[in-house]
């Protein structure tokens, strides 16, 4: 029995040591208000929402470059189509959506109707959504960019997966898009086809300039390859207030967007730093296509054109970090 108390009473003891050991760790691991990314302490996470275009990457890259850097947070980028990022307010999965697009639906029901996010105001993009031919076609066909005279070239849009009718050819499928309902109300002998990404609308955008095949693709700005070939657009319908409001019956062009920021509004709360820099941080179309182009032309990661760009563009972001920082 004796032993068997002392053997009791060195558990307690070690037991105790372990526990005040971990708490002295635990303190020394984690502040709540570390200094600059200097400093090994970091202040928190924060969860971005990545949409699965270049151009979104690009703002998530910076964002989480510099907030690692030089506000000393965590940063967790998450990988999600546009409505699912929406989503992730209510779960907590998401903190920040870096780029969006209108959405008016969705902050009706997510800032509005729950009141779980908040709007941040503009990223300083400016978005344009059209249809758009290769500057060649255009050239040989001066009337195709007019889409009355659409249904005139549509056996020269044909594909395999088009079924006789001429190809309008989409991104990903959770892009925004009034596409479908234009090509029925507008009374167009076509069908749309998704590409299926970004990436894969890109390639078919460049095989169309380089092989001389005819090509009708939704396309949009901000976006690198408009600096590096020529697209001409389509003039559909011209935009009037409401003329969208109904998505089955849509029969005009897209408006122009201002692109904008979303947070959850725990984050809003509790975000501190971090909030007010995502708050604060606005660039341009040019800007953005700068960083994105090391990313989808050049082949760098996200972080490394990231750095490249921040290292040439102090001016731009200082102004974005909070007071006293």
């Amino acid at each position: 029995m004796k032993g068997t108390l002392v053997k009791k009473k060195l558990t307690l003891r070690l037991a105790a040591a372990v526990a005040l050991s971990l708490a002295v760790s635990g303190c020394q691991g984690v502040s709540s208000d570390a200094g600059s990314g200097s400093d090994n302490a970091a202040k928190g996470v924060v969860k971005l929402a990545v949409n699965p275009w270049v151009g979104n990457e690009a703002n998530a890259a910076v964002i989480g470059y510099l907030l690692e850097k030089e506000l000393g947070y965590e940063v967790e980028e998450k990988n999600l189509k546009e409505e699912i990022s929406w989503q992730g307010f209510e779960t907590g999965e998401v903190d920040v959506i870096v780029e969006n697009w209108g959405h008016e639906d969705l902050k009706q029901q997510y800032i509005e109707d729950k009141k779980v996010a908040v709007d941040l105001g503009p990223t300083g993009n400016k978005g344009v959504i059209g249809w758009y031919v290769p500057a060649w076609m255009a050239e040989k066909h001066p009337d195709i960019t007019d889409y009355r005279n659409l249904n005139k070239y549509a056996d020269l849009f044909k594909t395999s997966e088009s079924g006789g009718k001429g190809q309008l050819l989409d991104g990903d499928p959770s892009f925004v898009t009034n596409d479908e309902a234009l090509v029925t109300n507008l009374k167009l002998n076509y069908k749309v086809v998704y590409a299926g990404s970004e990436a894969s609308l890109i390639k078919a955008a460049q095989q169309a300039t380089a092989q001389q095949k005819p090509l009708l693709f939704y396309f949009y700005e901000p976006q690198w390859l408009f600096a590096k070939e020529k697209y001409v657009r389509v003039n559909l319908p011209p935009y009037t207030d409401g003329c969208d409001a109904d998505p089955k019956k849509v029969n005009c062009d897209y408006p122009d967007y201002t692109l904008d920021k979303i947070a959850s509004a725990k984050f809003a709360e509790t975000g501190g730093a971090a909030f007010e820099f995502v708050k604060n941080f606005q660039w341009t179309n040019d800007d953005q296509n700068e960083v994105a182009s090391y990313i989808a032309l050049d082949g760098m990661s996200a972080r490394d054109a990231a750095e490249k760009w921040v290292a040439a563009h102090e001016s731009t972001w200082r102004a974005w970090l909070p007071a006293g920082t």
